[in-house]
């Protein structure tokens, strides 16, 4: 897809042929009308009508954000899958919500703007956690998954203690998707499947993944919390899996064909969250990769998400969709968005 557009950016700036017009606000093409230079207006506005003809998707029509409500529940249809998943969190100890040496401290004094903090009564809860020490990827991982995968899940689960940036290509039940691509690069169609880029590293073997990064992006292989080892982690997970049916086994009905070729979407949010874990499994079961940037409790990534959306201040999960240029909150308003632009050609 790159190489198309590629192919067609110069295409239509050398060709002399007559411009034509389109709509020129939120949609890729007005971003690469104003990077050209030294080309006529004539040339940018025809780029940027072939780029709009390009785009695959766009958001539905008459397509109005959510507002933001934090800890809410905004739709009792999703209750019976909150609850399900809330009980898998709790056979887990809650892995994933706290990142890695997660330390509390308390005010009675709110926080500067622009940095996190949960509002209890006259108290404001802040954190932080040992993450800052540790050796950072230099470009973000990649990892073949899906979400019923009890092995999967423990992989996912340390990323999130880590608070790591992640790329997912979603396997649905190991055979769809990125399946496919899973096994030309590693040989097999088994999950999961990690690649390192910016250390030259892939591995399959959930084990091995979890010492990689705790070795690598981490305290130490030794410093592997006990929820992530062994058959009680394995257990434990399918058990979670299997409360909510596996999620994740098969592609959506109906998915879009060409969603393995979207750009990733990208999601805030942490493992542990039920609101997170809803739209975490509409975008395997839509085979759409997406990029998690993982923010536990204690992570400085959620300064960063207070910063990006003041006033709103913090909540997960949160989208940014490059796609279609939609940036929400709300979980059973992405999962209704997203099945409204990817659940059918």
């Amino acid at each position: 897809m790159r190489s198309l557009i590629l192919g067609v950016a110069l295409l239509a700036a050398a060709s002399p042929a007559a411009c034509f017009t389109g709509p020129s606000t939120g949609l890729p093409g007005t971003a690469l009308r104003r990077g050209i230079s030294g080309r006529s207006s004539c040339a940018a506005e025809r780029l940027g009508g072939i780029i709009m003809q390009l785009q695959k998707v766009k958001a539905p029509e008459g397509f109005v954000l959510p507002e933001p409500k934090p800890l809410t529940l905004t739709n009792n249809a999703i209750i019976p899958d909150m609850l399900k998943a809330s009980v898998g969190i709790g056979l887990r100890f809650a892995t994933g919500v706290f990142a890695f040496g997660w330390k509390p401290s308390y005010s009675l004094n709110d926080v500067p703007d622009g940095k996190y903090s949960l509002k209890l009564g006259p108290i404001f809860l802040s954190d932080t956690s040992q993450v800052p020490d540790f050796n950072r990827p230099s470009a973000p991982l990649v990892i073949y998954e899906y979400d019923g995968s009890p092995f999967c899940r423990k992989v996912r689960e340390a990323c999130s203690v880590l608070a790591l940036t992640v790329e997912y290509r979603p396997c649905p039940g190991a055979r769809h998707g990125f399946a496919a691509e899973l096994q030309a690069k590693g040989g097999k169609m088994t999950v999961p499947y990690m690649e390192d880029p910016g250390a030259g590293v892939a591995m399959y073997e959930s084990d091995d993944i979890i010492n990689y990064l705790f070795d690598k992006y981490g305290p130490g292989a030794d410093k592997v919390p006990f929820a992530l080892k062994g058959t009680f982690a394995v257990v434990t997970c399918g058990i979670a899996a299997a409360l909510r049916g596996f999620p994740g086994g098969k592609p959506a009905p109906g998915a879009r064909a060409d969603n393995t070729e979207m750009q990733s979407i990208e999601m805030w949010g942490y493992e542990g969250s039920p609101f997170v874990a809803l739209v975490r499994t509409k975008l395997v079961e839509l085979c759409l990769p997406h990029r998690v940037v993982y923010v536990p409790r204690g992570a400085p990534g959620r300064d960063i998400l207070a910063q990006r959306n003041a006033p709103t201040r913090f909540q997960v999960p949160y989208i940014e969709d490059p796609n279609t240029g939609v940036n929400m909150y709300e979980s059973p308003d992405i999962c209704k968005y997203l099945d409204d632009v990817y659940g059918s050609a």
